[in-house]
């Protein structure tokens, strides 16, 4: 077995620089594939969608009412109102199968296709009806309450640029085209793999000294929601050669991510791993929790070497490994959802570290929820968290603190 003596990381960077080193390390891809429509939903448009039809294709009613000629209802009035002729009814789906003429009206439901000879239509409120007769107590002006055929979109109109993230409202652009499918740039792969011979999967026994795969799924859901693929792939023990022949594995995808490891014991041997195949770019930033974290290339392709204690990992892949998966997926950067509000108890901060601090939101009070850095339950019953700076010791009790929800 292959074991180094304990190394201590003895100088860490700032978290931003941590931040810039990987940014600038992630290419956008440039992979496209296609997809139904119904699947485009998150997705990011690889080609720009030209319009080879009018929408709406033809002119339609937009109320519910009578389609006129609107010079026959000028001067129309409750006290005066113009009669006209009702000569039928026309639903969504059908077309006229006759003009209206002169001094003649037709019912028509929104949506449906304008009757020839019609240029207006006469909402149903502003009307009386009796037997073939129908009273008109409003004018109406030419096209009033009438859409005019690509009066949304116009054939030859690029109605979405390549590059654009695909909102349910651009999906639905798309649908308007008659589009059943479309090209999106290619969601990145990410390679999960959990190192350490005491790791379990769920479902397995334990032996003494033994805990479950945590970050393996954790890792794998803050993929998911920041639009990449996560690949497993099987957890490896502490040797080099275990852990080369995983990144064997990992390399056929475009991003790597290794949990434990990362950190100064004598089978922490992701640095080992990264310098002998790649390059090491940092180890250790200056960050609570999540100290021990590294990030390097191999082959070209980005490594990061999260801390083994789920609460450090999955706060590391929140804050480094979430942003490099929208970079290189061209999403557009997070959204991300805060609250101002007092802070329940007093907190103690690690000096000289940028901490971020998880709390649950009790009646309108940010009460702290961070127990240690190996607990999920640090996270899983927190509402957000909130960031201490590294010059910052002490958070008193009242203070105002934005929360950033998770």
């Amino acid at each position: 077995m292959t074991t180094t003596k304990m190394r201590p990381i003895r100088q860490t960077i700032p978290l931003d620089e941590a931040r810039a080193i990987i940014d600038r390390h992630i290419t956008p891809l440039t992979r496209v594939e296609r997809v139904p429509l119904q699947q485009a939903h998150g997705r990011v448009l690889a080609r720009a969608a030209i319009a080879t039809n009018d929408v709406p294709p033809f002119t339609r009613a937009a109320m519910d009412g009578y389609a006129v000629r609107a010079q026959e209802t000028a001067g129309a009035s409750r006290t005066s109102p113009r009669t006209l002729r009702h000569i039928g009814k026309l639903f969504t789906g059908q077309v006229a199968e006759h003009p209206v003429g002169p001094g003649e009206c037709l019912e028509i439901a929104t949506g449906a296709p304008m009757p020839p000879g019609a240029d207006a239509v006469v909402i149903v409120e502003e009307t009386d009806s009796t037997d073939d007769r129908v009273s008109v107590f409003s004018p109406v002006a030419p096209q009033q309450n009438v859409g005019r055929q690509g009066s949304d979109i116009q054939a030859g109109q690029m109605v979405l640029g390549d590059g654009e993230w695909l909102t349910p409202s651009r999906v639905g652009a798309l649908a308007a085209l008659g589009l059943t499918e479309v090209d999106v740039v290619a969601q990145p792969r990410v390679a999960i793999l959990s190192t350490g011979n005491e790791i379990v999967e769920p479902g397995q026994a334990l032996a003494g000294g033994e805990i479950y795969d945590v970050n393996k799924f954790t890792v794998a859901g803050v993929v998911s929601e920041h639009g990449g693929v996560p690949v497993f792939v099987r957890t490896a023990s502490d040797t080099i050669d275990d852990l080369s022949r995983a990144v064997d594995e990992c390399l056929a995808h475009d991003i790597m991510v290794f949990s434990g490891g990362s950190s100064v014991g004598e089978r922490d041997l992701i640095l080992d791993v990264i310098g002998n195949r790649g390059t090491v770019l940092f180890h250790g930033i200056s960050v609570k929790p999540g100290k021990p974290t590294a990030f390097g290339l191999i082959d070209g392709k980005p490594v990061f070497g999260l801390p083994g204690y789920p609460t450090s990992c999955l706060t590391n892949a929140y804050v480094l490994l979430a942003p490099a998966l929208r970079k290189m997926a061209h999403l557009p950067l997070a959204l991300a959802r805060q609250l101002t509000l007092p802070l329940g108890q007093r907190v103690v901060s690690a000096p000289g570290r940028h901490q971020f601090y998880t709390v649950r939101i009790e009646n309108g009070v940010a009460m702290p929820a961070f127990k240690a850095s190996g607990d999920i339950t640090s996270m899983s019953k927190a509402d957000g968290y909130i960031e201490i700076a590294l010059d910052t010791d002490v958070v008193e009790k009242g203070e105002m603190v934005v929360v950033t929800l998770l």
